[in-house]
């Protein structure tokens, strides 16, 4: 009897087996490429197919033959055996799209190289891909993400070294997003948009600092206030609006930071806050676009309507 030898989901294990990659394997291409890092279950979500144990091991194939990389960090993340394998572009897949001049612009601006915060940069991936797969669903919804945003923004902004940047008269001088992106809402002859500033909080910042030299998240909500008063999401970006969209660890941070804000000048309407265990985001999370998010002082707001 022939013995199965499992390969490791770890180590790369060449066989020489040959590739014939499908319209799928280039979708899947596609998709890392817009996302720097996203597990099976994102990955299955966005291109499809019947079977996602027969899928998984088609990602087991590119990855073992160069086609796709699995990032080592995620092997130093707690129950990494019980989580969905996190995949990324690898040397074969950006060949192939390079060859077939295949271009796919990236939705964040993730720096090529390995991440030292890891997991923040996964979240960011699976909440922006959560909301894209949900925009997805609804046909009067139309998902518009950081190339299309950057294409239309004033020429200044387009030829800078940083265009993600958003200056604030604050002692750092500016303010960086986690994500950026916008929904085109379709009601009958009429279209709406809204855009939206992500932050992926961790809880790794302390809320509050005695020191105001010092990082803290009340210091980040004091820039982006600063930001919508003087407009500079339209100057900066051509954006007609911004809301401020925190997806935070648990619900007791969301409301000590939603507390501290409440009642301030500008402190409530652009801010949105959504308690989520990361945990919560191994597979495709659509009730970011589906469920209310909190606002301080005011009624929840959902961002699908």
């Amino acid at each position: 009897m022939d013995t199965i030898v499992r390969r490791s989901r770890i180590r790369r294990t060449r066989t020489g087996k040959r590739i014939e990659l499908t319209t799928r394997d280039l979708d899947i291409f596609r998709a890392l490429a817009r996302y720097r890092y996203l597990s099976s279950t994102y990955i299955h979500a966005f291109v499809g197919g019947a079977s996602e144990t027969r899928f998984k091991e088609r990602l087991g194939d590119l990855f073992h033959e160069g086609y796709l990389d699995r990032p080592e960090r995620q092997w130093e993340m707690a129950e990494y055996r019980h989580r969905p394998v996190i995949h990324e572009l690898g040397a074969g897949a950006r060949r192939i799209l390079g060859e077939r001049e295949i271009v796919e612009e990236p939705y964040t601006w993730f720096a090529a190289s390995p991440h030292r915060q890891f997991a923040h940069s996964l979240m960011v991936c699976e909440i922006l891909a959560s909301i894209e797969l949900g925009v997805r669903e609804r046909p009067d919804l139309r998902f518009i993400a950081w190339p299309e945003i950057l294409a239309k923004a004033p020429a200044g902004t387009r030829e800078s070294p940083m265009p993600f940047r958003l200056p604030a008269t604050t002692p750092s001088g500016w303010v960086v997003p986690d994500g950026l992106f916008g929904i085109e809402y379709a009601a009958s002859d009429k279209k709406g948009y809204r855009f939206f500033a992500l932050e992926a909080d961790r809880s790794t910042m302390p809320v509050a600092r005695s020191n105001p030299e010092q990082t803290s998240y009340l210091k980040k909500i004091a820039a982006y206030r600063d930001v919508i008063s003087r407009q500079a999401h339209k100057t900066r970006w051509g954006l007609p609006n911004l809301l401020v969209l925190t997806v935070t660890s648990s619900e007791s941070r969301a409301a000590d930071i939603m507390q501290r804000i409440e009642g301030e000048p500008g402190g409530g309407p652009a801010f949105l806050f959504k308690a989520m265990d990361q945990s919560e985001l191994r597979t495709p999370a659509n009730q970011l676009l589906f469920n209310p998010w909190q606002r301080p002082g005011l009624p929840p707001l959902r961002i699908d309507e």
